[in-house]
């Protein structure tokens, strides 16, 4: 198929200097972009007929799909499940895990496949999920309908809690805990073998671990040396807030990035999700290992990481730092809005530093791209719009109120557009979302079925009562 979508009002190419053309053309050659520039070079280039469909993007505006790099898709069933009065290990240890006790294998393929469809319907083309409590298989089965490109793995710890918490259950333990670091690693080798590549490419598996208390110094340098051995990445949570910082210094006298580095467990193959505390060294440490970063504002938000007290993410890009947007999950952030995020990192340092020139629009448009493309080491096809890259974008309509009326089309994509303009979402030159729905899925089906279980899965997790904790002192003392 050769298409050509030509007299966009804007395209961004978000490339190296970030270029922005406007009344501009692109023709797509199966799935990848065969030529870009100003519509009236394109004419001249291209003869109409040559291709077998075209487009008028005159009301229509161009961006990159968006990469999420950080989402928990076995946990979509869990939206509005949790308070909001709990911080970040309270909400694990006496929330998240009892969840993850009670859903099936079921349960995380429809909780998978609805939040693909928000993603898509989102403009997102391109995600990193922290991987099912079963198996990779599972989500590789929800992105096979649906188009969409994504990395998962397997989630796994080896840090078992002596006394297991209120809510978890033994069966969850015995298959989320690993009985130690080797045990876990040939695991996680077997589900990359077995799954990265699959879907014509579309879908990747990494060697992905919890990460921070409930895995061993180990595991965490054991995961970025197998996915070093492997060719692939790996991704973990560490540093998540200050008081898993505290701890970390009262067991062992550094902070976590400090920790795992001295044994040299921070590389470029590693994407560290949320990373909140951290010292202006550990910065520094971070741009020189070339390890990437998965900032999740709603997430920070809700649950008082810190960002805007403490967080360092400013810094990060300023070093180096590849630093992606991640939406966590909904239970965590509420939603898996790449386009909220976004909105949120270009506008929370600037009014808590009170500097304006921090963290612009231009370096949140990139964060949700082509930086999230290089953390998730797929930069070589995606998060940017250049000739020879696949053909993963988004389609804005212009003739909606969001848009009505604009000059500056990157303001006005940051600050005054939202989901609601999205008109398509295109991966691998295919339109996967347009006219309204996801295609490949009945998305009224999906939403029905998810509906069901998660209602059922909350109620046996025992979420659904007064008494579930709201702080925690695990993983506090000992290992």
């Amino acid at each position: 198929m050769r298409t050509l979508i030509r007299n966009l009002n804007f395209l961004f190419t978000v490339d190296e200097s970030d270029t922005v053309l406007r009344n501009a053309s692109i023709v797509i050659d199966a799935d990848r972009i065969a030529d870009i520039g100003p519509a009236a070079a394109i004419a001249d280039r291209h003869a109409p007929e040559s291709f077998d469909q075209v487009i008028d993007g005159s009301m229509l505006g161009m961006c990159p799909g968006f990469v999420d790099s950080h989402v928990h898709l076995s946990e979509t069933l869990s939206r509005a499940a949790f308070p909001d009065n709990l911080n970040t290990r309270a909400w694990v240890f006496h929330w998240a895990k009892p969840f993850y006790a009670h859903i099936t294998a079921e349960d995380e393929y429809w909780g998978a496949l609805l939040g693909i469809t928000e993603m898509l319907r989102g403009g997102t083309t391109c995600f990193l999920d922290m991987g099912s409590q079963y198996d990779p298989g599972i989500v590789v089965r929800a992105m096979e309908p649906t188009g969409i490109r994504g990395i998962t793995g397997r989630h796994a710890a080896d840090n078992r809690p002596a006394e297991l918490p209120r809510g978890w259950t033994e069966e969850m333990a015995d298959h989320h805990f690993f009985p130690d670091a080797q045990t876990a690693l040939r695991e996680l080798e077997a589900c990359v073998v077995k799954y990265n590549g699959a879907l014509d490419g579309r879908a990747r598996c990494w060697v992905n671990i919890e990460g921070k208390e409930p895995c061993t110094l180990e595991l965490h340098v054991g995961a970025v040396a197998l996915a070093e051995k492997l060719g692939v990445g790996t991704t973990y949570h560490l540093t998540t807030s200050i008081e898993e910082a505290r701890v970390c210094e009262s067991k062992y006298g550094c902070w976590p990035i400090t920790r795992i580095d001295r044994v040299g467990g921070i590389r470029r193959n590693l994407v560290i999700a949320h990373c909140a505390a951290v010292t202006d060294e550990e910065v520094q440490l971070l741009a020189e290992r070339g390890a990437g970063v998965a900032f999740c504002p709603c997430s920070s938000f809700k649950l008082g990481k810190g960002a805007t007290a403490i967080g360092k993410y400013p810094e990060m890009a300023q070093a180096g730092v590849k630093v992606g947007l991640g939406t966590d999950g909904v239970s965590a952030a509420g939603n898996l809005n790449l386009m909220r995020q976004m909105l949120l990192v270009a506008g929370m340092f600037k009014d808590a530093r009170i500097k304006p020139d921090v963290f612009t629009a231009r370096q949140a448009l990139r964060a949700a791209t082509i930086e999230g493309a290089k953390a998730l080491l797929w930069d070589d096809e995606i998060g940017s719009l250049e000739i020879g890259k696949k053909a993963d974008f988004v389609l804005f309509d212009l003739d909606h109120v969001e848009w009505t009326p604009f000059h500056d089309p990157l303001q006005a994509l940051v600050f005054s557009a939202s989901t609601a303009s999205v008109s398509q979402t295109w991966v691998n030159g295919v339109k996967v979302y347009g006219e309204g729905k996801v295609h490949g899925v009945d998305e009224r089906h999906v939403r029905r079925k998810a509906r069901e279980l998660a209602a059922a899965a909350v109620v046996r997790a025992g979420l659904h009562k007064d008494d579930v904790e709201t702080a925690t002192t695990l993983y506090d003392e000992g290992n």
